[in-house]
């Protein structure tokens, strides 16, 4: 939830950021959320939680405990525009295979156990993978005085155009998890229509699409003493190791001071990246009003007792266009829907579902292309 000051972003190439002002602008009032989101509103697939994981807490805090999932990686560094790194993590395969693009959630990595599932479940299908490492979240704390947020889509959007600068015959597929899910709806509402061809599909698993919902949820009860307390122990953490080299880039007390997403944000996140205040950068950073932008095929994959995500932060099926898809299920909790009878050895649905679904669109594209 950290990134770099507004008026010091660094432009891109793409086109699908250079006119992000204006799709703020338009996206401002735009349809799309709903107050809340019953099973029988959503096309709802088949799925099946573990008799031992129904809960949906459990099935958040089970994978990040006892999924053990470790994949080798090829790491490759980038400079970007602004004197700062990204680290992407790649699992290699045939040089002419899709690659599947994986985004974390907030405070994740591309150890995540999700990001390791869907990179396995590629290699699996003889694709390449690649994480992309949000800034601050390779291992090693970035150069500059920025992280990332919810809202950040530059650094994706230069990944991208740096992948088909590179390889343009390239199939790409991306999954965004949680944050990363909400960063890659952003984005290809954003791009519109000038999305690139090359994109065959995009997945969005436990995105929350109303920021603003979710904080508010996190910063009360018992979400707020399991889940945002882990949060902010590492971003907090960040902004101290950050503070050596820019004592003043923060209101540094106030940062240490935090205990509520309310409280972090309007000390750290808003002032460095040029929101009036939290709420602002709430508002600003959320997906939902992008999504009636989206021109590529895409799924939503949510559930419905996702202790992060509220119901009233789904968006209503009916004001999807026509490529994207919701599939909202009763149980998985957030980025979890796990399932099998074995507790330490569980299947992810959400990362098995989001590669079919990109796999039929990559078939599809690469069938278009066979018939000239």
């Amino acid at each position: 939830m950290t990134s770099a000051r507004g008026r010091s972003r660094p432009k891109s190439s793409s086109s699908c950021c250079r006119d992000r002002d204006n799709a703020e602008a338009r996206c401002a009032d735009a349809p799309g959320q709903r107050a809340d989101a019953p099973v029988g509103a959503t096309q709802a697939p088949t799925f099946t939680p573990s008799w031992w994981c129904r809960n949906g807490h459990v099935q958040t805090i089970w994978g990040p405990l006892f999924r053990r999932t470790r994949i080798a990686f090829r790491r490759e560094r980038i400079d970007t525009a602004d004197g700062d790194f990204l680290d992407l993590d790649w699992i290699d395969g045939p040089p002419t295979s899709p690659v599947l693009l994986v985004l974390h959630g907030l405070e994740g990595s591309s150890r995540s156990h999700y990001a390791q599932g869907l990179l396995r479940l590629a290699g699996d299908r003889g694709w390449r993978g690649v994480a992309l490492n949000f800034r601050s979240c390779s291992g090693e704390l970035n150069r500059v005085a920025r992280f990332y947020h919810s809202g950040e889509t530059t650094d994706l959007d230069a990944v991208v155009t740096r992948l088909i600068a590179r390889e343009p015959s390239v199939t790409l597929g991306a999954v965004g998890i949680s944050l990363g899910g909400n960063v890659l709806l952003k984005w290809l509402g954003e791009c519109e229509a000038d999305a690139p061809k090359q994109l065959a599909a995009a997945v969005a698993i436990s995105a929350p699409f109303d920021v603003a919902a979710c904080a508010e949820v996190l910063d009360r009860g018992v979400r707020r003493a399991i889940y945002t307390a882990n949060f902010l122990r590492t971003m907090r953490d960040k902004v101290r190791r950050k503070a050596a080299a820019f004592p003043d880039f923060v209101d540094i007390a106030a940062a240490r001071r935090a205990r509520t997403f309310a409280e972090y944000d309007r000390a750290v996140t808003a002032p460095l990246n040029g929101f009036a205040d939290e709420r602002d950068y709430w508002t600003r950073a959320s997906a939902g009003p992008y999504l009636a932008r989206i021109r590529r095929p895409t799924l939503l994959i949510n559930a419905l007792d996702d202790p992060i995500v509220p119901t009233a932060a789904l968006p209503d099926p009916a004001t999807l266009p026509p490529g994207v898809r919701a599939e909202y299920v009763a149980h998985g909790g957030h980025a979890g829907f796990l399932h099998g009878r074995r507790p330490w050895a569980p299947q992810a649905w959400a990362e098995q579902r989001a590669i079919d679904f990109i796999r039929t669109a990559v078939d599809a594209a690469r069938e278009a292309v066979a018939a000239g």
